[in-house]
């Protein structure tokens, strides 16, 4: 055998050897989703009278709950009316800052249209564990005016395109921090956006919300990250997570240290609506910590990882594992 045929047999076995160890690694070519995709902040700003309103007629047909969301919700519009609907868009047009947005949007949505390969495949991948699961029709670019970034309907989603110009924008940098802080902004990164449209979906549609303690909120939280892994198995583990590189890394080193804080403190089977947001939502760090240097929503990474240890321990499908209660997932946790 020759040095070259060598490396290659080398090569595809550690290839064959990865593909064993990631069990979430599957052929979905064969599963097939049908999902449009709509500029409906194209539409919005750019149409004339007549093309604006046979648009959205044609649109109230695919995308209502998301048109609903865009007009009334961040427009603050309201009904349609004719005349009033379109001088109500020119005004919003004429804004200026409005219209400095919108050519920051006209850069970054073209962005997200060369992802749609992507965010289809992370469909596929739930239709092939869920074969009669709710998959979105129809997603659609918007200007959100940076309500929310995701807006996951019965059947639509909405993208709330500006969270994905990234830090250095000057629309971005130049938003009111009194409200818009550091973190927050440092956030708005075009990388997890794959990720957010399946988080969104699965977050809406798969797993069930939870107001129990906080335990009960961090196995759902690791049930909805473990799908939305299932959806992207190449993605790296802190892309799923919404991590720097670094915060991950703190996450993983200290997962031990997290696990006895909540054990010492009494706090997994707290009700309180404060620990819970403390351990689970975005901050620029998890409160309560004697370390700062944590980074936020660890009580989501360790439904993860309490996840990942009952994957690992049962043979169980997808749907089983969502089925799950949050006390057997719990009961397989284990960490040394």
């Amino acid at each position: 055998m020759t040095l070259k045929n060598t490396f290659i047999f080398v090569f595809v076995s550690i290839i064959l050897i990865g593909c064993e160890n990631n069990p979430l690694l599957v052929n979905v070519s064969g599963t097939q989703v049908n999902i449009s995709f709509t500029n409906i902040n194209e539409i919005v700003y750019y149409s004339d009278s007549s093309e604006l309103m046979k648009q959205y007629k044609e649109l109230s047909n695919i995308d209502e709950s998301i048109l609903a969301y865009e007009i009334g919700r961040v427009l603050k519009i309201g009904k349609v009316s004719d005349t009033a609907f379109y001088n109500s868009i020119q005004d919003f047009r004429a804004d200026t800052s409005i219209q400095a947005l919108e050519k920051d949007l006209s850069r970054i949505i073209p962005l997200l249209i060369e992802k749609e390969d992507r965010v289809i495949d992370g469909f596929r991948h739930i239709r092939y564990y869920f074969p009669e699961g709710n998959i979105p029709e129809s997603i659609a670019y918007l200007n959100g005016l940076f309500r929310t970034a995701m807006y996951s309907a019965e059947k639509e989603i909405g993208v709330g395109a500006e969270w994905y110009m990234g830090d250095t924008s000057s629309i971005v940098e130049q938003l009111n921090p009194q409200y818009f802080f550091d973190w927050m902004k440092d956030a708005m990164k075009m990388e997890y956006y794959e990720r957010d449209v399946l988080t969104s979906w699965v977050e809406t549609h798969y797993v069930n919300d939870s107001k129990g303690n906080l335990a009960e909120n961090m196995v759902r939280w690791g049930k909805i990250l473990y799908l939305v892994e299932a959806s992207f198995p190449e993605f790296e583990s802190n892309i799923i997570l919404r991590y720097t590189p670094e915060d991950y890394e703190w996450a993983v080193n200290n997962e031990l240290f997290f696990w006895r804080h909540l054990v010492d403190e009494k706090l997994l089977f707290k009700s309180d609506e404060r620990t819970t947001r403390n351990m689970m939502n975005e901050g620029p760090f998890t409160p309560g910590l004697p370390n700062q240097d944590a980074p936020d929503r660890l009580g989501q990474f360790l439904g993860w990882r309490m996840v990942h240890r009952y994957m690992e321990k049962n043979e169980v499908t997808l749907s089983e594992m969502v089925d799950a209660s949050y006390n057997e997932i719990l009961q397989e946790y284990d960490i040394d």
